[in-house]
């Protein structure tokens, strides 16, 4: 439903100043319909306040009350948590997970944070670099011990000047999970290996939840400055 559409639903709800049973139904129905294009659902919003203070002619007052309204209405929106658009999963053997991480890192458009136990997988390593040298902003954590593995790319990563700590205890740094511009979570068992995508049974699962992307943040956060 194109933005031209909306408004003459919205007009032809707007001639009684009555939002019926039948118009509640169409604007849910149209809501929902719309929840992957946060865009669109703004629009309707803000629509809606401009046709009503274009319709009437409202004294000063009046005037001030809705647009105390209005803005109440768009703090609440763009605080409030949205529902989540991302939610997928991949498995492996096969190039799904591999492509997975691939895409994630070409998408990117600010930062990647990496936390993976080890990475030795060229086409990972390669796509890694291509988005540091885009201008994204990258941080790696790894586990010391396979640093020093035979084939392991962290070193590489390092040496093109992108940050990495890694853990140094005589424990491992077992996470496998990044995040991409704060915004999306990649987590599973898969390990950023070939042998992961050629043999091994994993998996990734792919999330844009605020809720998850925070918790996986913080954790990031705090061993970034624990183990740096």
């Amino acid at each position: 439903m194109d933005q031209q559409h909306i408004e003459q639903v919205l007009l032809a709800s707007l001639e009684d100043n009555k939002l019926d049973r039948d118009e509640k139904h169409a604007l849910a129905e149209l809501t929902q319909s719309l929840q992957t294009q946060p865009d669109n659902i703004s629009f309707i919003r803000n629509k809606a306040f401009a046709l009503l203070l274009a319709s009437h002619d409202f004294n000063e007052e009046q005037f001030r009350a809705i647009k105390w309204l209005e803005n109440v209405v768009k703090t609440l929106d763009k605080n409030s948590q949205q529902p989540s658009i991302v939610a997928d999963a991949c498995f492996s053997p096969g190039t799904d997970c591999l492509n997975r991480i691939e895409s994630l890192c070409q998408q990117a458009r600010r930062s990647i944070d990496i936390c993976v136990f080890t990475i030795s997988c060229n086409e990972i390593t390669d796509a890694i670099l291509q988005a540091h040298q885009r201008g994204i902003t990258v941080r790696i954590i790894s586990d010391n011990d396979k640093r020093n593995d035979k084939g392991s790319d962290v070193y590489r990563l390092s040496d093109a000047g992108i940050p990495v700590v890694v853990d140094k205890t005589d424990h491992h740094m077992h996470h496998k999970f990044a995040l991409f511009d704060q915004k999306v979570l990649l987590n599973g068992s898969f390990n950023w290996t070939r042998s992961a995508s050629k043999y091994n049974q994993e998996n990734i699962a792919t999330t844009d939840n605020p809720k998850l992307v925070a918790a996986f943040s913080r954790e990031f956060d705090r061993l970034w400055h624990k183990l740096g």
